[in-house]
């Protein structure tokens, strides 16, 4: 049971590492007062560039896989509970006042780690979503949504619905100012290659 609890509070302790804050604030930006104020994905590339908004993505990523992989070594409750608590780190960062992210790179970070089949097709909706409309938010949540859809299709076991289920739902509240943006026409367009 120690054990357990050292991995959740260690995976939300990494979760809450604000990459895109600090890689902004070696470029002298404060990316919470720029753009969308998320210090995401999006917001790295759209303030940060390609190159460092490219480094967000893969770190805030790794941040979701490492603590899910190294949990799921146990057993996939573990690696749900680990996988979880980086997405709860990332979106509500203990080193930002508790605030952060959205969570759809996290979360793809441990859905990688976890149920590698299922991500992999949800993104290739994402990417054939923002190429097509050059929404990145409207890739992300429509993204998120299939993941439940998808893993039921290859049957994926039940505990891994613990983590995909609440994720999901995280993601789009956290992207409801996006929704409403998209609804009413204000939502920026971005094209990412």
């Amino acid at each position: 049971m120690f054990g357990f609890i050292v991995l959740v509070i260690g995976s939300y302790l990494v979760g809450s590492i604000p990459f895109g804050y600090l890689l902004g604030r070696l470029k002298g930006v404060d990316l919470r007062q720029h753009g969308s104020g998320n210090i995401g994905t999006t917001n790295a590339f759209r303030i940060l560039g390609k190159q460092l908004g490219t480094t967000v993505l893969f770190l805030d990523a790794a941040k979701g896989f490492f603590p899910a992989m190294i949990g799921a070594q146990h057993s996939p409750a573990w690696g749900v509970a680990a996988g979880l608590a980086a997405v709860v780190g990332h979106n509500w960062s203990v080193f930002l006042g508790f605030r952060g992210g959205r969570g759809a790179a996290t979360g793809m970070g441990v859905a990688l780690a976890l149920i590698t089949k299922v991500i992999i097709i949800a993104l290739v909706i994402w990417l054939l979503v923002v190429s097509i409309t050059g929404y990145i938010s409207l890739g992300s949540i429509l993204a998120s949504l299939s993941v439940p859809v998808i893993a039921l299709i290859f049957n994926v076991p039940f505990v891994y619905y613990i983590f995909v289920l609440p994720a999901v739902i995280m993601i789009v509240v956290k992207h409801l100012p996006n929704i409403r943006r998209l609804l009413n026409g204000t939502e920026n367009r971005m094209r990412i290659w």
